[in-house]
C-alpha cells in the first residue's frame, strides 16, 4: 500500500482528495499547515506528496526546497497543487524539484492519473545491472547512483530517470515530446518547458560534465561524449 501525504489548508478539499485516494487503495496522511506538513514528510517518509503552495506557516515552495535538499526525502515525488497557474509559477515549481504541477480547479480523475503515472515511474522494479559511462558521468541504475568526475551527484527521481533515458541512447537525438512520454509517463499537452527546466537543473548538478548534454534548437536533447 502506497502512502500519500496531502499538505493542503482547504479542509473540504483535503476531505475530497483523501476520500478518492483511499477509494483507490492508498494510505493517506494529511496536514493543513506548512510546519505540520514538513514534519510529516520528514518523519513518515510517504511515497508521494501532494503540496499546496499557499500554506500557513511555511509555504509550499520553501517546503519543496527543504525536502529536495534532504538526502532522506530528495527522491520523494512532489505534486504541487495550487491556484497559481501562470507559466512563471509552474517553472518555479519545477525549479525547486516538483515532479508535477496541477492548477485548481482540477479534475480528481486527472489527479489520480498523474499520481499513478508518477508512482509507476518512481517505484523500483528490476533495474538494469549494466553501469553506463558517458565521458566522466557514471550511472549505476541498480544503486540509483550517479557520479561525475568521481563525485556523487544527488538527483531527484525525475532527474535520474531523465539522465538515464538519455544515457541509454547515447548520441541519439530525442525530442521534448518523446522525453515527456518516456520520463514522465504521459503527455503534458505540449508543455515542453518542463523538459527544458529539468535539463537546466541536471546541467547545474553535473558541473563540468554538463556540456555532454547537447541541445538541438527547436527539437530536443542528446547525451554524447565530446
Amino acid at each position: 500500500m502506497k502512502t500519500i501525504l496531502v499538505i493542503e489548508d482547504e479542509k473540504d478539499l483535503v476531505k475530497l482528495i483523501s476520500f478518492n485516494l483511499e477509494k483507490e487503495g492508498y494510505r493517506v496522511l494529511t496536514a493543513t499547515d506548512g510546519t505540520a506538513g514538513l514534519e510529516a514528510a520528514r518523519s513518515q517518509t510517504p511515497d508521494l506528496i501532494i503540496l499546496d503552495l499557499m500554506l500557513p506557516g511555511i509555504n509550499g515552495i520553501e517546503i519543496c526546497k527543504i525536502l529536495k535538499k534532504n538526502e532522506k526525502t530528495v527522491r520523494t515525488p512532489v505534486i504541487i497543487l495550487t491556484a497559481k497557474g501562470e507559466e512563471i509559477d509552474r517553472v518555479v515549481g519545477f525549479e525547486v524539484g516538483a515532479d508535477d504541477y496541477i492548477v485548481k480547479p482540477f479534475s480528481i480523475r486527472e489527479l489520480l492519473l498523474r499520481i499513478k503515472a508518477i508512482l509507476l515511474r518512481t517505484t523500483p522494479g528490476t533495474p538494469p545491472e549494466k553501469i553506463l559511462r558517458i565521458g566522466a558521468i557514471v550511472i549505476d541504475p541498480a544503486r540509483h547512483l550517479v557520479t561525475s568526475e568521481g563525485d556523487e551527484i544527488v538527483l531527484t527521481t525525475t532527474e535520474f530517470k531523465l539522465l538515464l533515458n538519455l544515457a541509454e541512447r547515447p548520441g541519439r537525438l530525442q525530442s521534448r515530446d518523446v522525453l515527456l512520454k518516456n520520463v514522465w509517463g504521459y503527455n503534458y499537452i505540449g508543455d515542453t518547458r518542463t523538459v527544458d527546466t529539468h535539463i537546466t537543473r541536471l546541467r547545474t548538478k553535473l558541473g563540468h560534465s554538463a556540456n555532454l548534454i547537447k541541445t538541438v534548437r527547436g527539437f530536443g536533447y542528446k547525451l554524447e561524449e565530446q
